[in-house]
């Protein structure tokens, strides 16, 4: 009876983080890029449907909702109609280990601000659920039956088994100081404004670079590529289909912030001392603290944000042998070479 308690609330916290959050998210995101795209070309940017355009999201998944739903007759129906389940699904399961704050006590019962908090082994989670992700686009270029959507696909595999391995050997350095896979235990090392931002910047920048790269973010954006592959994997989907590839291309600017947030900028810390907040009666687990901590985190997260889409609308989109070359002869050395630092500073400082 206590573990179907248990599953039953995974399931409510679940629930409440895709429609909380993830969904929420992808509209802010999607208008957010939309306004900066815009600032930064010196454009308007969306301002007709609803007050400062900020309807316009809704608007295009209306529309997206009564498209036409066409599938070629030389597609594999089946995992046509699986890959973009399957890009949705891994994009959302990400969420499942991001703690959002600490927890709050209401009388002797303590929440947990995490669908599945303490989980051991929620790195190595993040790490195996994001490369499964890349089944989906993978899937989606090959079941449609053309040439242009294959080799997206392809360059995607290839993209993501060459910046997975940068991107988990960039977080080894952390679990050397933390001694813990832990997301939880992560975030509650980095108290007093001891970021791990400060102690692993060189794994910060990799970890950055590498996510751009897992995102499929411009300038790492060849897997879509439009001036070359029309539109990439996507190209032959339309309605709703296409609307979640595109959703998860937009909640990819959330989750990938979620998790350099959580990694490298405290988490859901406030940038204030304990002591301060101590002193002005903030304690642990009551209601102010964690409206403090969730706040911190969004303020945290959204700025993030901004600097993905900033990015985008910047830099101009590699060549496939420099994205190649970046991975295997820059990212994964200076990778190897943070873990060597990180294990003689900590042997001298024992």
């Amino acid at each position: 009876m206590e573990f179907l308690m248990l599953v039953g609330i995974a399931l409510l916290k679940a629930a409440l983080v895709v429609f909380l959050v993830m969904l929420p998210g992808a509209v802010i995101a999607v208008y957010s890029e939309r306004r900066l795209a815009a600032f930064i070309q010196m454009r308007i940017g969306p301002n007709r449907v609803g007050p400062f355009g900020l309807m316009q999201a809704f608007a295009d998944v209306a529309k997206l909702i009564f498209k036409e739903d066409i599938v070629p007759s030389e597609a594999n129906k089946f995992f046509h109609t699986l890959a973009p389940l399957i890009a949705v699904t891994t994009t959302a399961a990400l969420f499942a280990v991001i703690p959002f704050a600490d927890y709050l006590m209401i009388g002797d019962t303590r929440i947990d601000f995490a669908v599945a908090p303490n989980v051991n082994l929620a790195v190595l989670y993040i790490l195996a659920v994001s490369s499964v992700a890349v089944y989906g686009m993978t899937f989606a270029g090959w079941s449609s039956g053309s040439k242009y959507s294959l080799l997206g696909s392809l360059r995607s595999s290839a993209q993501m088994i060459s910046y997975e391995l940068t991107l988990g050997s960039s977080l080894i350095g952390i679990m050397m100081m933390t001694g813990s896979m832990n997301l939880g235990d992560i975030v509650q090392a980095q108290g007093n404004l001891k970021w791990n931002l400060f102690y692993q910047p060189l794994a910060f920048i990799i970890f950055l670079v590498a996510s751009f790269a897992e995102t499929n973010r411009a300038p790492f954006d060849l897997v879509e590529a439009e001036p070359e592959l029309v539109g990439g994997y996507h190209t032959e989907y339309t309605g709703m289909k296409f609307g979640l590839f595109m959703l998860v291309e937009f909640v990819h600017i959330i989750i990938a912030p979620c998790i350099i947030v959580t990694l490298f900028l405290g988490g859901w810390q406030p940038p204030i001392p304990t002591f301060v907040l101590d002193a002005i009666g903030i304690k642990a687990g009551t209601l102010p603290m964690v409206l403090l901590q969730l706040g911190s985190f969004a303020g945290k997260v959204l700025f993030m944000m901004a600097f993905f889409i900033w990015v985008r609308w910047s830099l101009p989109r590699f060549r496939y042998d420099q994205l190649m070359n970046l991975g295997w002869k820059v990212m994964l050395p200076l990778s190897l070479v943070n873990i060597i630092i990180t294990a003689v500073v900590m042997f001298f400082l024992k």
